[in-house]
């Protein structure tokens, strides 16, 4: 499908921090792309590999970031400020496109409608995916696509503003029109713009045909860990639950649909692992919604963004 609007210019904006595993890859995929970016902007976090030798090879404009100054929200907003395209789309460092057209798609579905603001793509599990990292990428990343707005949260309840910045393009002035991405959130720095972006009217969009391999096997504390900083998100941008609902029923269904694989696989062993898992993460979930009662002394260790709690 071609592009649908030849004019519009193309940013490609990634933050890195020692990245050079992947971005040899990433850059060589994006290569092969039917369309072009006609920039690409890097945010570098004081890498210490070869990192910024590797982007600014591939021709990317490369702007450094300290590394205790990074923040999800504060340094994407920068790096969209600085880019001159009319659509802003969203990687990080290791999700590798998995089609020629993977951009093209993601890009004409933020364009098929005025009202949408801004559009995900699907994240496929890596070569090295375990069978519970799997199931989570096939879990958040069906192979349907659909656009949502704000009637959808009566249905889809805190799913209406699920997007990751992996692998997402924005519309630049609707970005721009809600102040770009919130600063200072320990993460979720997508959920939440999408969340302002749904309150103003505006849509989302998700591309199932627009696809990267990007997962991730967290291990049993990870998982925890990450579980402890979903609650913080939402213990501290309360506005989010008051206007979409509890995360906790996405949950529930998760659990479900794990587990009613592992039995049709007859996966029996994974099912220990997972019963731990699942306990680990609600336990780390319900102290993050609790996190201003724990000492602050405490916090950084319950939490895989341990910086920035020092900040």
């Amino acid at each position: 499908m071609p592009l649908q609007k030849q004019t519009l210019l193309i940013s490609v904006i990634i933050p890195t921090l020692n990245g050079a595993e992947t971005l040899a890859e990433f850059f060589a995929a994006l290569s092969r792309q039917t369309v072009f970016a006609d920039e690409i902007v890097v945010g570098d976090s004081s890498s210490i590999d070869n990192t910024v030798e590797i982007c600014r090879k591939a021709g990317a404009i490369v702007l450094p970031i300290c590394r205790a100054e990074f923040d999800h929200g504060g340094t994407r907003t920068f790096l969209a400020q600085q880019a001159k395209g009319d659509v802003l789309v969203f990687f990080t460092q290791d999700a590798i496109l998995a089609k020629r057209d993977s951009l093209e798609t993601l890009v004409n579905a933020v364009l098929q409608d005025q009202s949408i603001a801004c559009a995900y793509g699907r994240q496929l599990p890596d070569k090295q995916a375990t069978a519970v990292a799997s199931h989570l990428r096939r879990f958040n990343y069906p192979d349907t696509s659909y656009v949502k707005g704000y009637n959808d949260r009566e249905v889809d309840g805190f799913k209406t503003i699920f997007i990751s910045n992996s692998f997402a393009a924005y519309r630049k002035d609707m970005l721009e029109g809600v102040d770009y991405f919130k600063n200072g959130l320990i993460f979720g720095e997508d959920t939440c713009t999408l969340g302002r972006l749904i309150l103003n009217g505006k849509k989302v969009a998700y591309a199932a045909n627009a696809a990267v391999y990007h997962s991730h096997n967290y291990t049993l504390l990870e998982d925890f860990r990450r579980s402890f900083d979903i609650g913080v998100l939402h213990g501290s941008e309360s506005w989010l639950l008051e206007h979409f609902g509890s995360a906790e029923k996405i949950g529930a269904s998760y659990i479900h649909s794990l587990f009613r694989k592992l039995f049709s696989d007859k996966n029996y062993f994974l099912l220990i692992d997972c019963f731990f898992r699942i306990g680990l993460k609600f336990v780390g979930y319900k102290l993050g919604r609790s996190y201003k009662r724990i000492p602050k002394c405490i916090t950084p260790y319950l939490s895989i963004n341990q910086l920035w709690w020092k900040k």
